[in-house]
């Protein structure tokens, strides 16, 4: 029974060492990089059975790609040590040995993570508390819930009653600008003016 659960987790995670020199030479050298991550995902479609061959189900860590790109794109290295996991259709590739700055940079992300998780879950307890507080007391109504809800109600009508007092203003600078346009079109044709008489 054990055997086939280690063999199971075989299948889903694996090391790979892959050799990129033999990909990447065969592109100019502007296109190294880009041929060793294109190598990178072909190896694993290979090497993890994806039917289809679809290289968009092969996700590249972000640290394994600032790996390969550290160098720039003329000089990509020349082999790399890799760990896949399989996580139903897709399949995940990350490095396995890497340098001290870009561990350092993985540590410090994955704390900035946990400390957001921490806070979304102390939030998500709060709120669930909060509810349960309120629905447990029944909320029987006090002077000062109906004096919040006379204030949110005062608030509601002030809101609507600026609201119709920016209309009304709108609506006024419309008509006043209407009234220009039409009296510098006005302004615009002489009256008493005949173009006939001005030859005679």
């Amino acid at each position: 029974m054990a055997e086939t659960k280690t063999a199971k987790a075989d299948k889903n995670e694996r090391e790979y060492v892959i050799p990129l020199r033999p990909e990447w030479r065969k592109v100019p050298r502007y296109q190294k990089t880009n041929k060793a991550v294109k190598a990178i995902k072909e190896f694993v479609v290979r090497h993890m059975k994806i039917r289809d061959r679809d290289l968009n189900k092969v996700k590249v860590d972000k640290f394994l790609n600032e790996i390969l790109w550290s160098r720039g794109i003329r000089h990509p290295p020349t082999k790399i040590k890799v760990r896949v996991k399989r996580e139903g259709d897709i399949v995940r590739v990350e490095a396995v040995d890497m340098p001290e700055n870009i561990k350092f940079k993985k540590e410090r992300m994955d704390r900035i993570d946990a400390k957001a998780l921490e806070i979304v879950q102390s939030k998500k307890s709060t709120m669930e508390k909060l509810k349960e507080a309120a629905s447990g007391a029944g909320r029987k109504e006090t002077p000062e819930t109906a004096e919040e809800e006379k204030e949110k109600e005062e608030k509601k009508a002030s809101v609507v009653e600026a609201e119709q007092k920016i209309e009304k203003e709108i609506s006024k600078s419309q008509k006043h600008t209407e009234k220009v346009k039409t009296e510098k079109q006005s302004k615009g044709q002489r009256t008493g003016y005949n173009s006939t008489s001005r030859g005679k």
